[in-house]
């Protein structure tokens, strides 16, 4: 059933409204409420789908109610009802959040349209909601050690500002779980966070992939295309592998962020963006910039805060940790049995040097709840792992 709230002081306007909506569709269920204190009560005892308030009633009007229901963090869509001579105070309630305002006495059509879509709205919201648990969960950084706390109390002091980002580590270690990280908890979480690995996109295509082009820029430029750093407005853009970026594509880079402008391939008309740049490398840019193959302004422009990722070499008091989450990440994502590991098995995990890092971990886990018992034994670990 889709639960509707009903907050309306005419009664026999809330007799016809019901009227209306179980004639609409039989999933409908509403609830009335006589006036704003009443259905702010009713808001709080009982999740509902949508909300539709009048915007003038005596003790607590419309748009209070919508201010409660926001400090609440309710997350349903309102329908406002007004009068003829509010509607300024109806353009004001969509400012404050309200996903529409029906006039009284209401157009029907219009009415069932809207009630129709914001409840289709607030599916999107709690199915956006459980998308966002999920990738969150996918790029969470799981760990106890020292380095591991360090790196965590590092990405909650900077992720909260514009500072730009320079992570390093080795391959395999996580610098994508920082990047996501920095994102989901900046103000920028809302927008787009858009992720570019400059060492799988060819150097004579790389221009064309951060700042897009227009049609005829080149032989396959059939049509205007928008590049990575206008996908990322508003956003943030992580530029992985960043030392493997081509130097002409640097220079366009550093101009980006010094005047916050790009131009897209084939184009001079400058393109206004706002984009936090997050960038990672495995590689020593000081030792790429001495050898001429990284500008140095660009490094100091990107190594505003420089976090590093530790090795798993580094925090082996992690593994234990890791194979449990990728353990259960697993099972969830491929449908594999969620198998157990003995304290043999973990201690000979642990044993291992693990020069793939992370990466290489979570290939094994994998390897393991495929191939092996359950519970998974030393044996296996001898049988599966690196040898």
């Amino acid at each position: 059933m889709n639960q509707i709230l009903l907050i309306e002081d005419e009664e026999p306007i809330r007799r016809v409204l019901v009227k209306i909506l179980a004639e609409e569709d039989a999933s409908y269920e509403v609830t009335e409420a006589e006036n704003g204190e009443a259905g702010l009560n009713a808001l709080k005892k009982k999740n509902f789908d949508l909300v539709l308030c009048d915007i003038k009633m005596p003790k607590m009007d419309g748009i209070e109610v919508l201010q409660e229901a926001n400090s609440l963090d309710l997350n349903v869509p309102f329908i406002m009802l007004t009068g003829h001579g509010n509607i300024e105070t109806a353009v004001g309630a969509m400012k404050l959040g309200a996903y529409d305002f029906i006039p009284k006495p209401p157009d029907l059509n219009r009415l069932l349209t809207a009630v129709r879509h914001g409840i289709e709205n607030k599916t999107l919201r709690k199915e956006n909601s459980k998308l966002k648990k999920k990738v969150a969960q996918k790029y969470t950084i799981v760990g106890e050690s020292a380095e591991v706390q360090r790196m965590k109390a590092m990405i909650s002091k900077v992720a909260p500002t514009d500072a730009r980002v320079l992570i390093t580590g080795e391959n395999g270690t996580g610098k994508e779980l920082v990047a996501h990280q920095l994102h989901q908890l900046s103000e920028r979480s809302k927008a787009s966070f858009i992720e570019v690995n400059c060492a799988a996109i060819p150097s004579e295509l790389i221009e064309s992939e951060l700042f897009g082009h227009v049609k005829g820029a080149f032989t396959s430029a059939v049509k205007d295309r928008s590049g990575k750093f206008e996908a990322a407005d508003q956003g943030t853009l992580f530029l992985d592998e960043i030392a493997d970026m081509s130097l002409a594509a640097q220079a366009k880079v550093l101009r980006a962020l010094q005047e916050k402008k790009i131009q897209r391939v084939g184009n001079e008309k400058d393109i206004t963006v706002d984009v936090r740049v997050i960038a990672a490398t495995n590689k020593d840019l000081i030792q790429e910039i001495k050898e001429g193959r990284f500008r140095e302004d660009l490094y100091h422009r990107l190594a505003v805060i420089i976090i590093s990722v530790p090795p798993l070499e580094e925090r082996k008091e992690d593994i234990p940790l890791l194979v449990s989450y990728f353990t259960e990440l697993l099972a969830k994502e491929q449908g594999l049995e969620q198998k157990t590991f003995s304290d043999e098995a973990l201690k000979k995990l642990s044993s291992y040097p693990w020069t793939g890092n992370i990466r290489e971990l979570r290939n094994v886990v994998e390897r393991l709840l495929i191939l092996g018992d359950n519970p998974i034994s030393a044996e296996n670990i001898t049988q599966f792992a690196p040898k």
